[in-house]
């Protein structure tokens, strides 16, 4: 355990990071699944649902990527995925 003020300080931080980071994280996959899931549907009115899901989850993959919960480079993947599924419905 940490003995010096600053560590000890450090360490709270981290914690405090760490429990900040995986709220993005959860949300992150929930809405990808979310989203995911909406494109599986099959009726014609799901579309517009669809839609807006990959809308909602891209806007929040934006939002964690700038923040550096996660690399760019997956965001762009998730991203440029969802957006390929849409394309093709």
């Amino acid at each position: 355990m940490a003995t010096h003020k600053q560590a000890e300080k450090r360490h709270r931080q981290s914690i405090a990071r760490a429990k900040r980071n995986s709220y993005y994280e959860a949300t992150l996959r929930s809405l990808v699944k979310n989203a995911r899931a909406a494109l599986q549907g099959g009726a014609q009115g799901v579309k517009a649902t669809a839609g807006d899901s990959v809308k909602k989850a891209i806007s929040w993959i934006d939002h964690v990527a700038v923040k550096g919960i996660i690399p760019k480079q997956r965001a762009s993947r998730l991203k440029s995925r969802l957006e390929s599924q849409l394309a093709r419905r």
